[in-house]
């Protein structure tokens, strides 16, 4: 039987297929078990809004109808809070498909986009599609080496993605890093900040990428509210870019892209400030209790920005993934990113951090 090879675009063939965190329900249902602990996929353990949760009940009765292609409500709320003008929004389902559509409007077979490594997996997907070249540029301490990055444009240079915080490393560039890396853009390249994780960031040093964007200079800014405001399962996110970009990533929507529900519940989630403060207070006493238990194991990790931290176990990853799996917790392996003894745990409400602990500890002195 044919395997299909022979039809696919050649660079189709170079895509690494994303892998998803396990959900749930299949680790319960593979391992026998109940009340597993899913802390692999950087959602917020808060859950949504509960003004989103009342919007979704209440456009549940609209479904039958298509959504509002442009999202007309939703952008005039996005534009009042960031302080910009309307036509500087693109809305997407989810940020990934503003990082899909700048490949669509921008790469043509023959381009290089630059992206570090380890991080999202989807710039290289992304670079690929489009038959462009990936010129991967790896981390320096777990972090995007920016000087690197910039020591490899050349006259074939057209997109550039920085993860701002990183992810798998949940570590950030600074506002003097990105400040360098800007004046030494090419005047043809276009920069595409990723900052799914941006409202967690508790450094000072962390750039206000809206500045390029209100400069009228060569960059999208991507964010979502599936991370702090918890629509992970809706899929809504956002660019904000000069006119002369986001004229050409609308020019590749698709659509209805983004549904009635998630319209809804992103715009109520806008109108409960107290949502990003809870969650933010939420992460770091998370993140303040699993970096005292690491440094009590002895493992290594990032200092991270954002809602997940990547760290040494000192051990094979997927043995110790199994092993936590076996004991209700979910985690993501760093085999995955190139970094067989590394896993990314997301922080999860205290309960849920202390169990993973108490797994983690047992696996390691079974192994």
């Amino acid at each position: 039987m044919k395997d299909g090879r022979e039809l696919v675009k050649e660079s189709i063939l170079r895509i690494r297929p994303y892998r998803p965190g396990k959900p749930i329900e299949e680790v319960e249902r593979e391992y026998g078990i109940s009340n597993a602990v899913k802390l692999a996929s950087n959602e917020n353990p808060l859950g949504p809004s509960p003004k989103a949760v009342a919007a979704i009940r209440e456009a549940a009765t609209k479904v039958a109808l298509y959504p509002e292609d442009t999202c007309y409500y939703l952008k005039r709320a996005l534009a009042a809070h960031l302080d910009v003008p309307e036509d500087w929004l693109v809305l997407g389902n989810g940020s990934d498909e503003i990082l899909h559509y700048a490949g669509l409007a921008f790469l043509s077979p023959g381009d290089e986009v630059i992206q570090a490594d380890v991080t999202f997996v989807m710039y290289e997907t992304n670079t690929h599609l489009n038959g462009a070249v990936p010129v991967v540029v790896p981390l320096k301490n777990h972090t995007y080496d920016l000087r690197a990055m910039a020591d490899r444009f050349s006259e074939r240079t057209k997109l550039v993605f920085i993860a701002n915080p990183n992810n798998p490393t949940g570590t950030i560039v600074t506002r003097s890093e990105v400040e360098e890396f800007m004046n030494r853009l090419p005047e043809r390249a276009i920069v595409v900040f990723d900052e799914a994780y941006y409202e967690y960031v508790e450094s000072p040093e962390y750039p206000d990428t809206l500045r390029y964007v209100r400069e009228g200079r060569n960059c999208i800014v991507a964010r979502t509210f599936s991370k702090i405001y918890g629509l992970a399962g809706l899929r809504v996110g956002y660019g904000i870019a000069p006119p002369h970009i986001t004229r050409y990533l609308q020019q590749v929507r698709a659509p209805f892209n983004v549904n009635t529900i998630a319209q809804v519940a992103a715009l109520a989630s806008l109108q409960d400030p107290d949502q990003v403060r809870r969650s933010r207070e939420v992460n770091s006493a998370g993140k303040r209790f699993l970096y005292q238990a690491f440094d009590r194991m002895g493992l290594p990790y990032a200092p991270s920005e954002a809602n997940f931290i990547w760290v040494d176990v000192k051990a094979d990853s997927k043995t110790v993934f199994e092993g936590l799996l076996r004991r209700g917790v979910i985690v993501r392996t760093g085999d995955i990113f190139g970094m067989p003894t590394y896993i990314r745990v997301t922080i999860g409400l205290e309960e849920q951090n202390k169990r993973f602990v108490e797994a983690l500890e047992e696996v390691l002195n079974s192994i």
